[in-house]
């Protein structure tokens, strides 16, 4: 298996919502996904994508963005990191997972910040065999503002 890690380009997203949306049937949360591939072509600014591609098949994605937390500084945020099931534990979560934490460092961004199902063993096992510490000691805040 060859896996290259790249940004998406602008024709990508439509794969990449339809993805979005197998996460969140994953999740158990479909009705939450009110994203657009049209919205993220118009918030290229602020939204980014990368995809695990294997040969011309996208097999994964991790979005992210930079944040900025009172208590540390500057962050990258990453907001979804999703494998299509036929390609886990191949490693390719590990890929996005250590771009994004590379270009949270390139930025020079203090840390790396991300949310975890609690029902999500294997996430949260995962992620604390990258060093993270999963607190739960905060509660999730939604507010939609339209």
């Amino acid at each position: 298996m060859n896996i290259s890690i790249r940004l998406a380009t602008e024709t990508e997203l439509s794969r990449v919502h339809q993805m979005i949306l197998d996460f969140a049937k994953f999740i158990k949360k479909p009705e939450m996904v009110y994203i657009t591939p049209e919205q993220m072509v118009k918030d290229k600014d602020i939204f980014k994508c990368l995809i695990a591609v294997e040969g011309k098949e996208i097999v994964g994605f991790a979005t992210y963005f930079f944040a900025y937390y009172s208590w540390s500084g500057k962050a990258v945020y990453l907001d979804d990191l999703y494998v299509e099931e036929k390609y886990r534990g191949k490693g390719i979560g590990t890929l996005l997972f250590d771009r994004v934490m590379e270009v949270g460092k390139e930025a020079n961004c203090f840390k790396m910040k991300w949310q975890v199902s609690s029902w999500n063993a294997k996430a949260q096992e995962f992620y604390r065999a990258k060093g993270a510490i999963i607190d739960d000691a905060e509660i999730n805040c939604d507010l939609k503002l339209t």
